[in-house]
């Protein structure tokens, strides 16, 4: 991943499959309360001969294959009656409360609180076997303390807050709500529906329910498309993974194929997109070894910052924001990328030549002296990020020198991150070094000619 040229792509493969022969499994089978797991779902239609749940060293607990599966071989068909869907909570004893509360609910807060009664009742609940395998913490930013989101990337703290924003405002804007459930419950509302217990449904479903769309009916506001998979939901990414997943309305159950097959006893993957690592830990809590997607991302904050004293620059931002020009300027391991380039280019330009604004934004090509400007500006940004992912990671070996398990696993995840961008943010530098030598070279053959 820090390399640049197809040499380090070999490189890292040979690297990938020398750490995969050496990964040790772990089977979580006879653990009671995947004994208990399988029994209730096997009583639900759901049979597997292909998977076993397993702990692997390098991403935690995991579906291995029993036999090899060939390309285009199903690999798991779920019953509908095993998925944990709004047509579940509409049809249990919560429904009745969830249909005539108005304004109506979201699919979403319907899902958690759900989660929340039926953890609540422990034992009693016909989905304890699933909710006692659920995690108990996770590492998404609806978790991190202050000092976590501070040693996030800028571009992904600002997103982070954000989300923890969203779930302190789904609890806090609700509470009529949860008052409303308390014939159903055996304590107070106020300490059963917490904000921790919320905020674990939340991040139960948003990190592990797969796409449904679900029929749409009165009694829910929003697209309805969550429905959580026990056992599914042991699959985990891989970003050159291929699979074919969807609910198959003939058989009712949600089934996921293998595009290119896998081998006997090796982990099972699925993708969940072409998601660089910054989404990856914003909407799952972890960060994917190889993940030919990852880019750094440079803020509108640090643009202004580094060009601060262009007394045009105001304007320029404004018409960049204009044209939605503002997102997604990034750099990866081969460079920055068209867009950042291309925003560089007309920042480089004095506002006497406004006119020239607009077609540089559609690819005009700039004066090699204001390219060269554009270039050296680009490695100027990525000075400055590698500055920041290096202090953040001196921060955060000094916060896991003294903290708790669940803290430890939240830094760990950052710490790939950071440690990520930093070989992304060195293999860039080298890629503009090579270019804006290229520049210096052709400069001096034109003065040469001349």
């Amino acid at each position: 991943m820090c390399g640049h040229s197809q040499r380090a792509g070999r490189a890292a493969r040979k690297r990938r499959r020398k750490r995969e022969s050496t990964i040790l499994s772990v089977s979580l089978c006879h653990q009671p309360q995947y004994v208990r797991l399988m029994k209730f779902l096997h009583q639900r239609g759901f049979s597997s001969t292909v998977l076993q749940p397993v702990l692997f060293t390098d991403t935690g607990r995991g579906l291995q294959t029993l036999k090899s599966i060939k390309p285009g071989e199903l690999v798991i068909s779920l019953p509908e009656s095993c998925l944990i869907t709004t047509s579940t909570v509409l049809d249990s004893y919560v429904g009745q409360y969830v249909k005539s509360w108005k304004p109506c609910l979201s699919p979403l807060l319907a899902l958690c609180v759900f989660l929340v009664c039926e953890r609540h009742r422990g034992e009693a609940s016909d989905w304890f076997p699933y909710i006692d395998v659920l995690p108990s913490t996770y590492t998404c930013p609806a978790y991190f303390t202050d000092d976590i989101m501070a040693v996030l990337p800028a571009s992904v703290r600002r997103r982070a807050l954000e989300q923890r924003e969203v779930v302190q405002e789904l609890h806090s804007s609700n509470q009529n709500f949860f008052r409303f459930l308390q014939p159903i419950l055996n304590k107070p509302t106020e300490d059963v529906l917490t904000y921790e217990a919320l905020r674990w449904a939340w991040c139960s479903v948003n990190t592990r329910s797969v796409f449904m769309s679900q029929p749409p009916n009165n009694f829910l506001s929003g697209q309805d498309n969550y429905a959580l998979a026990p056992f599914l939901d042991l699959l985990n990414h891989r970003p050159d993974v291929q699979v074919r997943a969807s609910f198959n309305n003939q058989t009712r159950c949600y089934e996921i194929r293998s595009v290119a097959g896998s081998l006997r006893y090796q982990q099972a993957f699925i993708n969940y997109g072409s998601h660089d690592n910054q989404r990856l830990l914003l909407e799952y809590g972890f960060v994917a070894t190889a993940n030919p997607h990852s880019v750094v991302y440079v803020d509108t904050e640090l643009l202004c910052d580094v060009l601060r004293s262009d007394r045009s620059l105001d304007q320029k931002i404004k018409f960049l924001r204009d044209n939605s020009f503002l997102h997604n300027l990034t750099v990866s391991s081969e460079g920055p990328s068209w867009r950042l380039m291309t925003a560089l280019r007309l920042l480089s330009l004095p506002q006497s030549l406004y006119h020239h604004w607009k077609a540089v934004l559609l690819g005009q090509v700039v004066c090699e002296e204001r390219e060269e400007w554009s270039l050296q500006t680009a490695k100027t940004l990525c000075q400055r990020l590698l500055q920041d992912t290096y202090t953040a990671l001196h921060k955060i070996s000094h916060l896991l020198q003294d903290c708790e398990q669940p803290v430890r696993e939240q830094l760990h995840v950052v710490r790939s991150l950071q440690q990520e961008e930093r070989c992304i943010l060195g293999s860039c530098l080298e890629a503009l070094e090579s270019s804006l030598k290229q520049t210096d070279n052709h400069q001096l053959d034109v003065s040469d000619v001349s």
